[in-house]
Protein backbone atom coordinates (compact mmCIF):
# COMPACT_ATOMS: atom_id res chain seq x y z
CA UNK A 1 0.00 0.00 0.00
CA UNK A 2 1.57 3.28 -1.11
CA UNK A 3 1.54 6.16 1.30
CA UNK A 4 -1.58 8.17 -0.46
CA UNK A 5 -3.74 4.93 -0.08
CA UNK A 6 -2.75 4.31 3.32
CA UNK A 7 -3.97 8.15 3.85
CA UNK A 8 -6.87 7.85 2.28
CA UNK A 9 -7.70 4.34 3.55
CA UNK A 10 -6.93 6.83 7.29
CA UNK A 11 -9.54 9.22 6.04
CA UNK A 12 -12.12 6.22 5.19
CA UNK A 13 -12.01 4.21 8.47
CA UNK A 14 -10.98 7.00 10.96
CA UNK A 15 -7.72 5.86 11.65
CA UNK A 16 -7.66 2.77 12.87
CA UNK A 17 -8.35 0.31 15.45
CA UNK A 18 -7.66 1.28 19.24
CA UNK A 19 -6.73 5.08 18.14
CA UNK A 20 -9.89 6.39 19.62
CA UNK A 21 -9.73 9.00 17.14
CA UNK A 22 -6.63 9.61 16.89
CA UNK A 23 -5.40 10.05 20.13
CA UNK A 24 -3.28 7.16 21.82
CA UNK A 25 -3.46 6.35 25.02
CA UNK A 26 -1.53 4.94 28.19
CA UNK A 27 -0.76 5.85 31.66
CA UNK A 28 0.90 9.24 32.16
CA UNK A 29 -0.65 10.91 29.16
CA UNK A 30 -2.01 14.59 29.58
CA UNK A 31 -1.75 17.79 27.59
CA UNK A 32 1.15 18.83 25.97
CA UNK A 33 2.30 14.87 24.68
CA UNK A 34 -0.61 12.76 22.96
CA UNK A 35 0.40 11.79 20.35
CA UNK A 36 -1.34 12.61 16.87
CA UNK A 37 -3.57 10.83 14.90
CA UNK A 38 -1.39 7.82 13.38
CA UNK A 39 1.89 9.15 15.24
CA UNK A 40 1.97 5.84 17.12
CA UNK A 41 2.02 3.73 14.44
CA UNK A 42 5.14 5.70 12.67
CA UNK A 43 6.56 5.49 16.14
CA UNK A 44 6.18 1.92 16.39
CA UNK A 45 7.06 1.04 12.84
CA UNK A 46 10.64 3.07 13.11
CA UNK A 47 11.57 1.04 16.50
CA UNK A 48 10.99 -2.10 14.63
CA UNK A 49 13.28 -0.98 11.79
CA UNK A 50 15.93 -1.14 14.22
CA UNK A 51 15.00 -4.77 15.59
CA UNK A 52 11.64 -6.96 15.64
CA UNK A 53 10.35 -6.88 19.02
CA UNK A 54 7.01 -8.09 20.63
CA UNK A 55 4.34 -6.07 21.94
CA UNK A 56 5.56 -5.93 25.45
CA UNK A 57 9.28 -4.64 24.46
CA UNK A 58 7.68 -2.18 22.55
CA UNK A 59 5.67 -0.78 25.41
CA UNK A 60 8.89 -0.99 27.87
CA UNK A 61 10.90 1.10 24.93
CA UNK A 62 8.62 3.86 25.09
CA UNK A 63 8.35 3.65 28.47
CA UNK A 64 11.78 3.78 28.66
CA UNK A 65 12.32 6.72 26.01
CA UNK A 66 9.85 9.10 28.16
CA UNK A 67 11.48 8.02 31.36
CA UNK A 68 8.44 6.36 33.06
CA UNK A 69 5.86 9.11 32.61
CA UNK A 70 4.57 7.87 29.45
CA UNK A 71 3.56 4.21 29.36
CA UNK A 72 1.34 3.16 25.90
CA UNK A 73 -1.33 0.72 27.26
CA UNK A 74 -1.40 -2.44 25.48
CA UNK A 75 -4.79 -1.61 24.39
CA UNK A 76 -3.48 0.75 22.38
CA UNK A 77 0.12 -1.26 21.35
CA UNK A 78 -1.33 -4.51 20.31
CA UNK A 79 -4.57 -3.18 17.98
CA UNK A 80 -2.07 -1.01 16.44
CA UNK A 81 0.46 -3.62 15.84
CA UNK A 82 -2.15 -5.64 14.40
CA UNK A 83 -3.58 -2.56 12.23
CA UNK A 84 0.29 -2.36 10.61
CA UNK A 85 0.02 -6.13 10.00
CA UNK A 86 -2.94 -5.78 7.97
CA UNK A 87 -1.56 -3.25 6.01
CA UNK A 88 1.18 -5.10 5.26
CA UNK A 89 3.42 -2.82 7.00
CA UNK A 90 4.41 -5.60 9.42
CA UNK A 91 4.99 -9.45 9.61
CA UNK A 92 3.51 -11.43 12.83
CA UNK A 93 5.55 -15.15 13.81
CA UNK A 94 5.81 -17.33 17.09
CA UNK A 95 8.62 -17.33 18.87
CA UNK A 96 9.23 -18.75 22.62
CA UNK A 97 5.26 -18.00 22.79
CA UNK A 98 5.09 -14.38 22.04
CA UNK A 99 3.91 -12.60 18.66
CA UNK A 100 7.34 -11.05 17.12
CA UNK A 101 6.79 -8.32 15.05
CA UNK A 102 9.23 -7.25 12.37
CA UNK A 103 8.60 -4.36 9.59
CA UNK A 104 8.27 -5.56 5.99
CA UNK A 105 10.02 -4.45 3.14
CA UNK A 106 6.44 -2.19 2.11
CA UNK A 107 7.14 -0.69 5.92
CA UNK A 108 10.18 0.09 5.04
CA UNK A 109 8.88 2.16 1.95
CA UNK A 110 5.89 3.79 3.97
CA UNK A 111 8.29 5.23 6.39
CA UNK A 112 10.96 6.80 3.81
CA UNK A 113 7.85 8.26 1.78
CA UNK A 114 6.94 9.73 5.06
CA UNK A 115 9.79 11.57 6.14
CA UNK A 116 8.59 15.14 6.92
CA UNK A 117 5.56 13.66 8.98
CA UNK A 118 8.13 11.02 10.95
CA UNK A 119 10.83 14.27 11.29
CA UNK A 120 7.61 16.60 12.50
CA UNK A 121 6.75 13.93 14.79
CA UNK A 122 10.09 13.30 16.28
CA UNK A 123 10.55 17.33 16.64
CA UNK A 124 6.93 17.26 18.98
CA UNK A 125 8.45 14.07 20.84
CA UNK A 126 11.86 15.97 21.74
CA UNK A 127 9.93 19.38 22.62
CA UNK A 128 7.85 17.38 25.35
CA UNK A 129 10.49 15.16 26.15
CA UNK A 130 14.11 16.97 26.34
CA UNK A 131 12.83 18.11 30.24
CA UNK A 132 13.64 14.80 31.48
CA UNK A 133 16.73 15.08 30.39
CA UNK A 134 17.22 16.94 33.38
CA UNK A 135 18.16 15.01 36.55
CA UNK A 136 16.50 17.55 39.01
CA UNK A 137 13.48 17.99 36.72
CA UNK A 138 12.84 14.14 36.63
CA UNK A 139 13.19 13.73 40.99
CA UNK A 140 10.80 16.96 41.45
CA UNK A 141 8.36 15.32 39.47
CA UNK A 142 8.51 12.02 41.36
CA UNK A 143 8.17 13.67 43.98
CA UNK A 144 5.32 15.69 43.11
CA UNK A 145 3.71 12.66 41.79
CA UNK A 146 4.22 10.43 44.61
CA UNK A 147 3.25 13.08 46.93
CA UNK A 148 -0.61 13.12 45.09
CA UNK A 149 -0.19 9.07 45.06
CA UNK A 150 0.03 8.84 48.90
CA UNK A 151 -2.45 11.65 49.53
CA UNK A 152 -5.14 9.72 47.58
CA UNK A 153 -4.12 6.88 49.11
CA UNK A 154 -4.15 8.20 52.78
CA UNK A 155 -7.49 9.71 51.51
CA UNK A 156 -8.98 6.20 50.43
CA UNK A 157 -7.28 4.97 53.41
CA UNK A 158 -9.21 6.71 56.19
CA UNK A 159 -12.31 7.38 54.24
CA UNK A 160 -14.27 4.82 56.47
CA UNK A 161 -14.21 7.04 59.37
CA UNK A 162 -14.66 10.37 58.02
CA UNK A 163 -18.04 12.53 58.18
CA UNK A 164 -19.61 13.78 54.91
CA UNK A 165 -18.57 17.37 56.66
CA UNK A 166 -14.83 16.41 56.40
CA UNK A 167 -14.99 14.76 53.43
CA UNK A 168 -16.82 17.86 51.69
CA UNK A 169 -14.26 20.07 53.39
CA UNK A 170 -11.21 17.91 52.11
CA UNK A 171 -12.75 18.33 48.69
CA UNK A 172 -12.44 22.13 49.13
CA UNK A 173 -9.03 21.96 50.23
CA UNK A 174 -8.28 19.84 47.28
CA UNK A 175 -9.59 21.92 44.44
CA UNK A 176 -7.99 25.33 46.61
CA UNK A 177 -5.20 23.19 45.72
CA UNK A 178 -5.54 21.98 41.97
CA UNK A 179 -6.44 25.58 41.08
CA UNK A 180 -2.92 26.91 42.44
CA UNK A 181 -1.14 23.45 40.75
CA UNK A 182 -2.76 24.61 37.47
CA UNK A 183 -2.22 28.54 37.82
CA UNK A 184 2.05 27.37 38.79
CA UNK A 185 2.17 25.34 35.63
CA UNK A 186 0.71 28.23 33.28
CA UNK A 187 3.37 30.85 35.02
CA UNK A 188 5.74 31.68 32.71
CA UNK A 189 9.61 30.97 33.60
CA UNK A 190 9.89 35.17 32.89
CA UNK A 191 7.03 36.17 34.89
CA UNK A 192 6.22 33.94 37.82
CA UNK A 193 3.55 34.79 40.02
CA UNK A 194 3.53 37.01 43.31
CA UNK A 195 2.76 34.66 46.14
CA UNK A 196 -0.51 35.71 47.53
CA UNK A 197 0.21 38.51 50.15
CA UNK A 198 3.95 39.43 49.06
CA UNK A 199 4.69 42.42 46.99
CA UNK A 200 5.97 43.32 43.42
CA UNK A 201 9.43 44.41 43.60
CA UNK A 202 8.31 47.71 42.05
CA UNK A 203 6.26 48.29 45.32
CA UNK A 204 8.92 47.85 47.38
CA UNK A 205 11.02 51.24 48.39
CA UNK A 206 14.80 50.97 47.33
CA UNK A 207 13.86 47.74 45.69
CA UNK A 208 15.12 48.56 42.48
CA UNK A 209 17.93 50.88 43.87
Amino acid sequence: MSHQEYTEHEERHGGGHGQNHGRSHGRGEGRGHRFERGDLRYVVLEHLAERPAHGYELIRALEERFYGFYTPSPGVIYPTLQWLEDLGYVSAAEADGRKVYTITEEGRSFLAAAGARIAEIGERMRGWSGAFDQREFREELHALMRELRDLGESVRDEAHDLSPEKLRRMHEVAMRAGREIRDIARETEAQPAVRPGAAAADDVPGANL
